[in-house]
């Protein structure tokens, strides 16, 4: 038998607590981060993909699996497909009336995944948070977050691999006595402010904690308030790529050009 995957294990977290709605949300929180392999009716061309569509009574889906040898064990010989995220797998089927087969009939985590589901996944998905400038008085630890939340942050900022080189956790207080908690992120690179403002985001939604129970706040290296936070805060070390030169690059690797469909 084959070792458990993250899908296979947040799933059976699902079932086993069907009135937990924290369990529910980190399987999606998982779907969304895993790489899946979207099968498709033929060989991607460039950025165009068409995916093969199954008829599921009430509607048509997609099949999408958590490893390349369960797609295999699905279709019986090999098959064209794509690999990218979930996050990106929503966003394209979004609109398009197409629910997600998730690893039907060859895993545990075998889940379908109704069109409307998929529509719920990208919006949430694709919510950004407000931008706002507050001056910032005095800078703590952080205290009285729940352990589910710094869970899901550095679960999350473990798959935002070179868009930082470190974020802290930490209470604040702004100008006028508002205090709250803010996710500071140092060195980021540039352009990838809303990437990781969207990943902080989706901790806080995936981990059911109200929206609005932590700011985002962006610095380099020479911000005097760059030492502070490094004193006090909790902090996350974002993973950095190693130098790998990709003669061509797959569908949807760039994040920039995600695969449409044809």
């Amino acid at each position: 038998m084959s070792a458990m995957t993250p899908l296979d294990l947040a799933h059976a977290a699902m079932e086993a607590a069907p009135n937990d709605d924290g369990a529910r949300l980190a399987f999606y929180e998982r779907l969304a981060d895993a790489e899946l392999f979207l099968l498709l009716e033929s060989e991607a061309e460039g950025e165009d993909v068409t995916p093969q569509t199954f008829d599921a009574g009430v509607q048509e889906i997609v099949l999408v699996f958590d490893r390349a040898e369960r797609l295999t064990a699905f279709t019986g010989e090999a098959a064209p497909y794509v690999a990218v995220s979930g996050r990106v797998i929503a966003q394209m089927l979004n609109g398009q009336s197409l629910g997600m087969g998730l690893n039907l009939e060859v895993a545990p985590s075998s889940f379908l995944l109704p069109a409307e589901g998929v529509e719920w996944l990208a919006k949430t998905l694709g919510h950004a948070p407000d931008e706002v400038e507050a001056h910032i008085d005095e800078v703590a630890a952080p205290a009285g977050l729940p352990e589910n939340l710094i869970a899901a942050i550095d679960t999350k900022l473990a798959t935002a691999t070179g868009l930082a080189l470190s974020a802290y956790l930490v209470a604040v207080t702004y100008q006028g006595g508002t205090k709250g908690h803010m996710l500071a992120f140092v060195g980021a690179q540039p352009g990838a402010e809303d990437a990781l403002a969207g990943a902080a985001g989706e901790a806080l939604t995936f981990s059911g904690i109200e929206a609005g129970a932590m700011d985002v706040g962006f610095f380099d290296g020479n911000d005097p308030i760059t030492p502070r936070l490094s004193r006090v805060g909790l902090r996350f070390d974002l993973p950095q790529p190693a130098d790998v030169t990709l003669e061509r690059a797959a569908p949807g690797s760039d994040p920039a050009k995600p695969p449409k469909l044809k």
